[in-house]
């Protein structure tokens, strides 16, 4: 479908695959996505190892419309996005004039010294674009299809707040859910079988449980309202019918 824009996202950072540090961005794309009809399709987490970022940057901006990365565009010797995706692009990786005057008056308005960890924030893939960094003035970089971005949650968010304007977005999924007071076991053959019948939509089933009861939220998805209606109304009849046959 022309109006179906995909995203794939890749985190990158040995400190999410340690423990050492929960990922928050995973979800606010994801959120952000869904928002504005880009659907993520993909998430990879790699380590801070050029050849896994590499692979993982040329493998997923050759499938999806967009692709982001978060991590390692930081100051310290394991930060090595910038290098990395200026290697998938085939171009170098140098400091960029305006991000590294932007830097040294920063640092210089604040009585700090612009240390050599620190001018690294301004090399960027030859050929790039800025992504503006409201927070803490370091930009992220867009190239291709690629945007770029901290792996610091705020920052991410208000990187990605820039970002969102620039995109081409798609149809907006609709959603509808369905109360089902049965278990997957119990639901899993005929739920099938509606899915087969309207191949237009999405139909998922999320397990829940509280207050010592087990039961199932149903939730029909499709870009088009009568699609969509069309699929509750059978899902709504199939619980019907089960709950009659109790």
């Amino acid at each position: 479908m022309s109006d179906v824009v995909t995203a794939a996202m890749i985190v990158i950072g040995d400190e999410i695959l340690s423990g050492r540090t929960q990922d928050r961005n995973i979800g606010h794309l994801a959120a952000v996505m869904t928002a504005v009809g880009i659907d993520l399709k993909e998430v990879r987490i790699v380590a801070d190892e050029e050849d896994d970022i590499v692979a993982a940057v040329n493998a997923l901006r050759a499938r999806y419309t967009y692709v982001f990365t978060t991590g390692g565009i930081g100051p310290t010797h394991d930060d090595i996005t910038a290098d990395s995706i200026a290697k998938a692009f085939g171009v170098p990786c140098d400091y960029d004039a305006k991000a590294y005057a932007m830097l040294a008056e920063s640092y210089a308005k604040r009585g700090m010294e612009f240390t050599e960890a620190r001018k690294r924030m301004a090399r960027l893939p030859v050929g790039s674009e800025h992504i503006d960094n409201p927070v803490s003035v370091a930009p992220g970089f867009r190239i291709g299809n690629v945007h770029c971005m901290a792996g610091v949650p705020a920052v991410f968010q208000a990187m990605l707040d820039n970002v969102v304007p620039t995109l081409r977005t798609g149809a907006k999924l609709l959603s509808a859910a369905v109360h089902c007071p049965f278990g997957e076991g119990v639901i899993g053959g005929p739920l099938a079988e509606v899915q087969k019948r309207y191949p237009d939509t999405i139909i998922g089933s999320y397990p829940k449980f509280a207050d010592g009861t087990f039961w199932t939220e149903l939730v029909v998805r499709a870009r088009s309202q009568d699609a969509l209606d069309a699929a509750r109304i059978e899902v709504e009849a199939m619980v019907n019918g089960l709950a009659e046959q109790r």
